[in-house]
């Protein structure tokens, strides 16, 4: 059956095959692990992985994306250098800036474990190296491979962390789990997909500037604008642990997985598929209109049914599944739904900015979205309301975002076409 589908939907079904498998375990084992562990502990855990998450897009400089553009073998490896040179000065800065922290009576600093602060940095390394590692897998089509790395390390990551909480660990155990499941990760994007071997210096060799000077687009612009819209995304859960406790923030975090579980995992797919096509057709016609299109009605299609479950039962469901003190996170689900949604819908066909050269029109609408965040989330309401007042805002700009990226794809903005932007990612 899935020989006779259209390749945009084979690739697709590939890599949501395997998404959803090395989705389907942590999700099984979520109701086990919020029965071991407090919302506290959730909300330590996810504060402590929202950092890791900014760290790591810092490291690999976004470069990981033009990757994809040029995928040249001497390229690659050279971008696989790069990644893992600023990658290993920023682990051991961030270390280093942990140790003082804690040292010099941060509060934030004093509220993490010895163990967390002194694993961001080595979480932040592996991290970086996994997207660059999966990146070259889309660039060769190994979608397949890409998803079987994917399955290694989340359900390592899923049997790690109930292992150790079952052992009496505490919530370090969520913690260590999640550094076992990358470092399995890894392992196996090595074995199975034998990307190049980076080579590290004291400093960036002549190639290596070359390379940050060819793509400079990418850490100029893209970098800062993925930044923002990392940061933006994690900042509502460090407030939220900040204004209303590490209670709050773990309600908030499950709310995080029981969004992105069902609607990310497709997106997520549908993303590296778009990718190589978009890239294709913006070279060979001048526009991707066309797969834009196919990809908008899928990810409309897929998204919709699983937003409009999570607003009707979330509250019930969370209840049900993770325990009764768990139903404050299906309330917040309910809220963020709408938002979620379009989210869904507006992120994977963000790469157009990135195929159309318009990463500077990104970083603007990355700001916006930031200083939003900030607005809402600081202004002195009570938490659902916030909420509220987020999902609202937050899906203006997505609507805008859709109407942007959906002009790009047609290079309405250039007014003739050019393909220079995506064999270079240079503007």
């Amino acid at each position: 059956m899935l020989a006779t589908l259209p390749a945009f939907w084979k690739h697709a079904a590939t890599v949501l095959t395997g998404t959803v498998a090395a989705q389907a375990l942590p999700l099984l084992v979520a109701p086990l692990i919020t029965r071991l562990c407090t919302p506290g502990d959730m909300g330590a855990f996810s504060i402590w992985l929202g950092v890791i998450a900014i760290a790591s897009t810092v490291a690999t400089l976004r470069l990981e994306a033009a990757m994809i553009l040029d995928h040249e073998k001497s390229a690659q490896q050279t971008c696989f250098s790069v990644v893992a040179y600023f990658s290993t000065l920023l682990a051991i800065i961030i270390t280093l800036c942990a140790v003082l922290a804690r040292e010099w009576g941060l509060p934030q600093a004093q509220a993490m474990s010895w163990f967390g602060l002194l694993t961001i940095g080595v979480g932040t390394w592996i991290t970086a190296y996994n997207h660059t590692a999966s990146a070259y897998a889309t660039s060769y089509r190994a979608f397949g491979k890409a998803a079987l790395v994917k399955v290694y390390g989340a359900g390592t990551i899923a049997i790690s962390q109930v292992l150790l909480l079952s052992l009496g660990v505490g919530g370090m155990g969520l913690l260590a789990g999640h550094i076992i499941g990358l470092a399995v990760g890894m392992t196996a994007a090595i074995l199975l997909l034998s990307p190049p071997l980076p080579r590290i210096a004291l400093t960036p060799t002549s190639t290596q500037r070359q390379f940050l000077k060819k793509h400079q687009s990418f850490w100029q612009y893209s970098l800062p604008a993925g930044l923002l819209n990392v940061a933006a995304g994690k900042f509502p859960l460090f407030l939220i642990g900040a204004k209303y406790g590490l209670f709050a923030a773990g309600l908030f975090a499950l709310t995080e997985r029981i969004l992105t579980a069902p609607i990310s995992l497709l997106a997520a797919s549908v993303l590296e598929v778009f990718k190589r096509e978009a890239v294709h057709e913006f070279q060979t016609l001048g526009n991707c209109k066309n797969a834009y299109r196919r990809t908008f009605k899928a990810l409309v299609l897929l998204g919709s049914g699983p937003a409009i479950i999570i607003f009707i039962f979330a509250p019930d469901f969370c209840a049900w599944i993770f325990g009764e003190p768990w139903r404050g996170a299906g309330e917040f689900a309910r809220i963020l739904a709408p938002l979620y949604f379009l989210n869904f819908v507006a992120s994977p066909l963000s790469y157009v900015f990135f195929v159309a050269g318009k990463q500077k029109v990104e970083f603007v609408w990355q700001i916006a979205l930031f200083i939003t965040t900030i607005t809402v989330f600081l202004a002195p309401l009570p938490l659902t309301q916030i909420l509220w007042n987020y999902t609202i805002s937050y899906s203006l700009l997505y609507i805008v975002y859709l109407y942007m990226s959906h002009r790009f794809s047609q290079n309405a903005s250039l007014g003739r076409s050019r393909s220079a932007p995506a064999a270079s990612g240079e503007l």
